[in-house]
């Protein structure tokens, strides 16, 4: 198996948190796009490309595309990819670019699963963060999206926002539930230095939402997810039983993908590569056939690290003996090691010749995981 991801780094403006690359010189797109089928034909050979099974247009916010400028990218994407084993084909939207038309092009155009960044329900917490939707707008696009073919829909929350309470958060739960979605995904306010959040904080323009309603928020979302019948299948994502993001589950698997776009990353199961975060940069390279990224081959014990990472956060845990085949007898005796103190306070368990993170134990999952990375 293989992935594409696709990154759309247009936005009609910034919300105030986000630290992924952006801009909204949104009159670059079709250019853009001249140069993403570029890349794509220079660097499809770094994967197989008849194992490609998932799809992943990503942003920024792809929504932003116009619909000649979609089936442009779309229908080059299907020239050099054999389309009919791609069985999850993603795109993220905005709920204030949604309409029927939109996303019946969209359903037209092979894209089956749909993964929205709403955040909140609550008109005031939206503001302050600087969505361009409002809570009503949010609710709309899920009908709209619904009633143009879609069943795989995903939905994003963010808990720990400004002005945010218990009560706020779990109306905003509750809401995202009645939507009848098939996956949520939720995620704790960060600060990232250089962001506008950041900023505020620092001028005390804002405050921070304390660590202590932060972890209820955190609790509140598992109990309400998992009494809708929800799976709670990595630590910031929610399915119902076999609704889960294939794209994002092959990333935990370490299954390699090819990144196309300003600062994509991708991996062909040996080395990483970073195309830049700068929309010129990326742009001029591809301009003149050039590709633009930067490479790095991972150590034994990196990629023990990242896997280890990685797979702690899902419900699947990670798989010992694959461990063991893959890094040898020295990591998987450190693993080994490391787990028992958490094995024994029911943080952790073993079953099936999984090491996996309790519901004990998902709280202080990152202090888990630190304890387990290897450092040489």
């Amino acid at each position: 198996m293989a992935g594409i991801y696709i990154h759309i780094p247009f936005c009609k403006k910034r919300c105030i948190y986000c630290d992924f690359y952006s801009t909204t010189n949104n009159q670059l797109a079709d250019s853009y796009i001249d140069c993403l089928c570029n890349e794509l034909s220079l660097r499809i050979h770094e994967i197989e490309a008849e194992n490609i099974t998932t799809i992943y247009i990503g942003g920024g916010t792809p929504s932003q595309l116009s619909n000649v400028q979609l089936t442009r990218l779309v229908n080059y994407v299907k020239t050099v990819i054999n389309f009919n084993k791609i069985s999850e084909f993603t795109i993220e939207v905005n709920p204030d670019d949604i309409n029927t038309e939109y996303m019946q092009l969209c359903h037209s155009l092979g894209i089956n699963r749909v993964s929205m960044g709403i955040q909140s329900f609550i008109d005031t917490e939206l503001e302050i963060i600087n969505r361009r939707h409002n809570s009503q707008q949010a609710l709309d696009a899920v009908n709209i999206i619904q009633s143009c073919g879609f069943s795989n829909i995903s939905i994003d929350l963010i808990y720990g926002l400004p002005l945010q309470t218990l009560d706020s958060w779990k109306e905003s739960v509750k809401t995202a539930i009645s939507l009848n979605v098939p996956h949520i995904s939720s995620y704790n306010l960060s600060y990232e230095e250089g962001t506008v959040l950041y900023q505020k904080r620092e001028n005390g323009e804002i405050n921070e939402c304390n660590e202590e309603d932060c972890i209820k928020m955190y609790e509140i979302l598992v109990n309400e997810l998992k009494n809708a019948g929800y799976v709670h299948y990595e630590i910031s994502n929610f399915a119902k039983p076999n609704c889960y993001s294939q794209h994002n589950t092959n990333y935990w698997n370490l299954t390699p993908y090819l990144g196309i776009g300003a600062s994509a990353h991708s991996f062909d199961g040996k080395t990483r590569r970073y195309n830049p975060a700068s929309i010129h940069e990326y742009m001029t390279s591809l301009k003149y056939n050039n590709v633009a990224y930067e490479e790095e081959t991972e150590t034994s014990w990196e990629k023990y690290n990242e896997y280890v990472m990685i797979n702690l956060r899902t419900m699947w845990g990670v798989n010992l003996g694959k461990l063991k085949n893959a890094f040898g007898d020295v990591l998987y005796n450190y693993l080994i090691k490391n787990s028992r103190k958490f094995i024994t306070n029911d943080m952790m368990k073993i079953k099936n010749d999984n090491l996996i993170v309790t519901e004990k134990g998902i709280m202080l999952s990152d202090l888990i995981i630190r304890t387990l990375i290897y450092v040489p």
